[in-house]
């Protein structure tokens, strides 16, 4: 589908069918605001749940208490709810309507008019000054540089800092810029996307400006929404995207909720309550009825009619899940959503996770999955700008077989290749030009007279940068020409003729005739040729080398820096005669005009160039690893989660930055099992003996990691899935080098189908993917933009905060939600046995001991406060947690929060209930006192037992945590005083008679020490006799002792007996519990492998061979 956009057409009917350029964020409006707030608040289960409960209650004749009691949380918790989205969408209201209220220049009727943004529409032509923010997507006209370029900065688009140049369509050079108003044509290009990197359309203007030729249009010709204009005194453009559907507005949109382990857990666990209740109330139902019709009717006082109506044995079971509706907390949800919340603070606010070198803050942009980050267990990384600083330094090269730099390891200080430049080396003088033009770099004159050069890719600065030390200085880029300098005085002039858009830096120079500028006057002649300079890929120029040259020596420079760590790029050119170029510029042009499959056709047709071509030589850039890379990854080895690079870089590059990141261990302890081959049969045969040998176990471990390119993973993703998916399970480690964006999220999803925990890292737009993919996103905010950063959960400086936002930050969200949660339902669960109890003394006539405020009050107040302070928690400092990170393992295991946990807890509220009803109705029952007396030494019971139980279940006390514990306590004293002084309350004087009683004292004394000394007898056994890693950890923590070794964290025997057959793999069978690392100074693996040399790759096996995992995996 495309699009036709008539310009500076007022009355063309196009501009009805496309939206003005109002933006709106907005999610409601003031109408619809509470229907649409309210249904998506309904649209939960749980939300529905608790609205029939309370519109339950409202039936006077079932309801066991007044209908506030669950009304009243309800309503408090569902506005807090809207009121929280009605903040942020009054605040996206107030963003949006700054933008749409800017005033710009526009033409109407070939007048410039100054309107506001949001009354442009699709072909209006729009005037920008410089430092303008750009109001919507426009194709560029007109421009105040001679050359037709303008200068942008796209931060807010991609977050690249540095400055983009655009240039207006060549139909639009030359037509003066008081005629610009006037200027009318087509431009036909498809419809709105969200692809800010592609803009594949034509112009046609229409006579007299020229004669219906089509010109191509790219997305060099256009400047998007929200970018800035810099450097340009005024620019002009058409609008082809507005409003919603510029390119920006496309890209907007609300990402799909992630649902945490920790979530899919609570929503089990609660299923399982609310089987429970229901079991509880159709049996206490049937007892209900049955009492009712046999011994009720023998009770002169219980006045039940002889008939009833036909719904008379719904109303005792109805009472009953009305009285049983608390076992499902009703404040869970908010109070899991504001600790998240907090959570999240506690990142931003964290000092030791800001980047000095460049201010920039860690942020958490998604704030309900902090406790994720405590239980990951694959890391999938990015290498250029991740683990490494993008900082891009020339090293070493090789030109016509001689080697630079080799000796000193600064190929800009070889006295060797200094002479040559001197002496004016053929050779060494087009090496240098190649890297001088063959690039995007802007050269900008400071007010000192230096150049100062602004570059997209760091590669291209540093050949710029490199080729400058050597007294090859570009200093002038004006449009499509170029000036260079050569030793301070030999001054040459190009002229970019194409640049040819495949991805290969290749790019289409002639050198024309100049005035020289020095002082002296020269004149060159024209020459009748063209140079085609090439910067390409080392692997295109392998595949097509020239007989007889030295393809050899460059063949081996590529190994040699690769085994470096260093990135390479081959160079070359050959020489283009008239006649050839112009008859390829055709079929250019032509594929260039094409609107389906541009790329696609601009690629075929430049391959016919890409021939015959003469090797210049190899460059070497050093990319440093960042601080702290190689002790972060050895620090989260430990912590048994496992590693996969995934780059774009070459496989000698990436092996030997994995090395030396600490991915894998030397030789001998480690061994690389390499995946390759050049056809579908290739591959198969080396990864199945790569798959045969990671099953073999022996005594011996090894520290093992696959290495597989690109165009194997293809292979195996297409025809192998599942076996491997099965290599996946069992490699710890992986390198895979040369993968494109859509295959580092197909790693991802392949990972998260077998029920893995996966975090992806990086730092530029083509790491969007895999972070988008992945359970948990961070990322990097680097050189590359903010692209990354914007994409991901979690934004990042450097690479080394990684293991402070796991092992700190992830691991304390984990341990602070999983009691939070679990305290929730065993508060509910308590309250509710109790109630439970005290049917069997009523007749099982589903009658409430607490009267509605108490309820209420304990749901809202009297519980809640306590436990929100438990975000303050720490079970061991964070050194403790830094210097032993085995630890993480009781969190990637879900070692606090799982069905035998949560029986605990649900045995402690069932023990703590029993307790609390037998003293108590013993204490005050059976005409000793009033009903409402026995109910407040319950509440009182619940209220006492509960603040033991948080300050038992307390790390670390804070005066936060003292006054919410004591205070609450004290005020739940406060409130039923108050409440007690009120006449109508219900409960007049009935607080002020118990606390002047000295058996109420007692009682709660028998309360918590029944209710409490088993628990503790309980917990000092087993910090006693069966401690966990966590309980020494504590001991030594407080004792101040040194902790020598912990030993093992009791793995789980995990075999699954396989019979090895060539690529006839199954998928594993049920997965046990998670891998559990050994607590020592090395990093362990998941298995024992065979021993063999690292690089000695393929030793064949056939024989069986058991492995020592299990992972549940779906289909794929």
């Amino acid at each position: 589908m495309k699009r036709f956009v008539y310009i500076n057409d007022d009355e063309s009917p196009t501009q009805e069918l496309y939206c003005d350029n109002r933006i709106s964020n907005r999610k409601y409006t003031l109408l619809n605001f509470l229907p649409k707030n309210l249904w998506e608040q309904f649209s939960r289960f749980m939300n529905q749940y608790f609205l029939l409960i309370a519109c339950l209650q409202l039936w006077s004749l079932i309801t066991p208490v007044n209908p506030a009691s669950t009304w009243g949380p309800l309503i408090f918790i569902f506005a807090v709810s809207a009121t929280k989205e009605a903040w942020d969408d009054y605040n996206r209201y107030l963003s949006d309507k700054k933008a749409n209220e800017k005033e710009v220049w526009v033409v109407r009727k070939g007048i410039k008019k100054h309107i506001q943004a949001q009354d442009i529409h699709v072909g209006n032509i729009v005037w920008l000054r410089e430092n303008d923010e750009v109001p919507c997507d426009l194709v560029l006209i007109g421009t105040s540089d001679p050359q037709g370029l303008c200068y942008v900065e796209t931060a807010a688009l991609d977050g690249e800092t540095d400055l983009k140049t655009r240039v207006i369509p060549s139909a639009c050079m030359g037509i003066d810029s008081e005629l610009l108003h006037k200027i009318k044509g087509v431009v036909e290009c498809p419809n709105p996307d969200k692809d800010i990197r592609r803009f594949d359309a034509n112009l046609r203007l229409f006579p007299p400006f020229i004669d219906n030729d089509v010109c191509p249009l790219t997305i060099k010709n256009t400047i998007l929404q929200s970018c800035y204009l810099r450097n340009t005194e005024w620019v002009c453009g058409v609008a082809v995207y507005t409003g919603n559907e510029t390119k920006l507005g496309m890209s907007r949109g609300v990402p799909e909720p992630k649902l945490t382990a920790m979530d899919a857990m609570i929503d089990k666990l609660t299923g399982a309550i609310f089987v429970f209740q229901i079991v509880v109330v159709i049996v206490l139902g049937i007892a209900g009825n049955v009492w009712k019709d046999t011994e009720a009717r023998k009770k002169w006082y219980v006045l039940y009619p002889n008939e009833g109506p036909w719904y008379e044995l719904l109303v005792i079971p109805l009472r009953f899940e009305l009285l049983c509706s608390i076992m499902i907390p009703i404040s869970i949800k908010v109070s899991l959503d504001l600790v998240k919340s907090l959570y999240a603070k506690f990142i931003d606010w964290d000092a030791e996770m800001i980047d000095y070198e460049t201010g920039c803050p860690s942020h958490a942009t998604n704030t309900a999955i902090s406790e994720d980050l405590g239980q990951v267990e694959y890391i999938l990384t990015d290498k250029t700008g991740t683990l490494t600083e993008n900082k891009m330094v020339f090293r070493r090269c090789c030109i016509s077989g001689i080697f630079y730099g080799n000796e000193s390891g600064n190929a800009l200080k070889d006295a060797q290749l200094l002479n040559a430049v001197a002496s004016g080396s053929t050779d060494v003088i087009r090496f240098l030009t190649v890297m001088a033009i063959c690039n995007t770099v802007i050269p900008v004159q400071s007010k000192t007279g230096a150049i100062l050069y602004k570059a997209q890719s760091q590669d291209e600065d540093a050949l710029v940068q490199a080729a400058a030390k050597l007294h090859m200085v570009l200093f002038n880029r004006s449009g499509n020409i170029l000036d260079t300098m050569l030793l301070y005085f030999i001054m040459k002039c190009w002229r970019l003729w194409s640049s040819l858009l495949t991805g290969k830096g290749c790019q289409l120079w002639s050198e024309i005739a100049r005035m020289e500028r020095l002082s002296f006057c020269q004149k060159e002649r024209m020459k009748l040729f063209f140079l085609m300079l090439l910067q390409l890929l080392e692997y295109l120029l392998m595949d097509q080398p020239i007989p007889g040259q030295q393809t050899r020596t460059f063949s081996e420079a590529v190994e040699q820096y690769a085994q470096l760590g260093l990135r390479t790029l081959c160079l070359a050119w050959r020489e283009l005669k008239e006649d050839e170029y112009h008859e390829w510029y055709l079929m250019f042009r032509e594929a260039s005009s094409t609107l389906v499959d541009r790329e696609w056709r601009i690629a075929e047709v430049c391959q016919r160039l890409e021939h015959d071509l003469e090797v210049l030589g190899v460059t070497a850039i050093e990319d440093r690893l960042q601080d702290g890379v190689p002790e972060t990854i050895e620090t989260l080895r430990k912590a048994g989660i496992n590693f996969w690079m995934l780059t774009g870089d070459k496989q000698n590059t990436a092996i030997q930055i994995a090395l030396s990141c600490n991915f894998i261990s030397p030789e001998p302890k480690g061994q690389l099992l390499l995946i390759d081959g050049k056809t579908e049969d290739e591959v198969s045969r080396s990864f199945e003996r790569v798959l045969l040998t990671m099953r073999i176990t022996t005594s011996e471990p090894k520290d093992v990691a696959f290495v597989v390119d690109g165009w194997a993973l293809e292979i195996l993703l297409k025809h192998y899935r599942k076996a491997f998916t099965e290599l996946a399970i069992l490699s710890r480690t992986a390198i895979c080098c040369r993968v494109t964006p859509s295959q580092k999220a197909q790693l991802v999803e392949l990972l998260k189908s077998c029920d893995y925990r996966t975090l992806a890292i990086g730092d530029g737009g083509n790491d969007v993917r895999m972070i988008q993919q992945a359970a948990i996103g961070v990322g990097i905010s680097g050189r590359e933009g903010l692209q990354a950063a914007r994409a991901a959960d979690y934004s990042i400086g450097k690479f080394r905060f990684l293991k402070r936002l796991i092992l700190v930050h992830g691991r304390y969200s984990y341990n602070r939600t999983a009691f939070l949660s679990q305290y929730s339902f065993y508060k509910s669960l308590l309250i509710c046995f109790i109630q439970i109890f005290f049917s069997f003394i009523s007749g099982v006539s589903g009658t409430s001991l607490f009267n509605s405020v108490s309820l209420m009050a304990y749901n809202v107040f009297y519980t809640s406060i306590p436990v929100l302070v438990s975000v303050l928690d720490k079970d061991l400092s964070e050194e403790m947690v830094m210097q032993h990170p085995q630890i993480l393992f009781y969190c990637q295991a879900g070692r606090l929060l799982n069905p035998s946990t949560f029986a605990g807890w649900f045995g402690r509220s069932l023990f703590h209930a029993i307790v609390v009803f037998i003293i108590s109705i013993n204490a005050y029952a059976y005409e000793k006192s009033e009903m409402e007396e026995v109910a407040m030494m319950a509440l009182s019971g619940c209220i006492w037992l509960q603040a033991f139980v948080v300050t038992l279940e307390t790390n670390s006390f804070t005066i936060l945590q003292h006054l919410a514990i004591w205070g609450n306590l004290i005020a739940f004293y406060v409130i039923n005083w108050i409440v007690s002084s009120i006449p109508s309350s219900g409960m007049y004087t009935i607080m002020f008679r118990l606390c002047r009683q000295p058996t109420y004292w007692i009682t709660v004394f028998l309360i918590v020490a029944a209710g409490m000394g088993p628990i503790l007898a309980l917990k000092y056994f087993r910090y006693t006799y069966r401690p966990s890693k966590i309980n020494t950890l504590q001991q030594a923590e407080r004792l101040g002792g040194p902790i020598l070794s912990l030993g093992n964290i009791e793995p789980q025997p995990r075999s699954l007996e396989k019979e090895v057959s060539p690529l006839s793999i199954t998928q594993p069978k049920n997965r046990s519990l998670v891998y559990e690392p050994l607590l020592s100074d090395s990093p362990n693996t998941r298995r024992s492998l065979g021993s063999g040399t690292p690089f000695d790759f393929f030793q064949s096996q056939s024989r069986s061979s058991s492995s020592s995992y299990s992972r549940n995996c779906k289909d794929n």
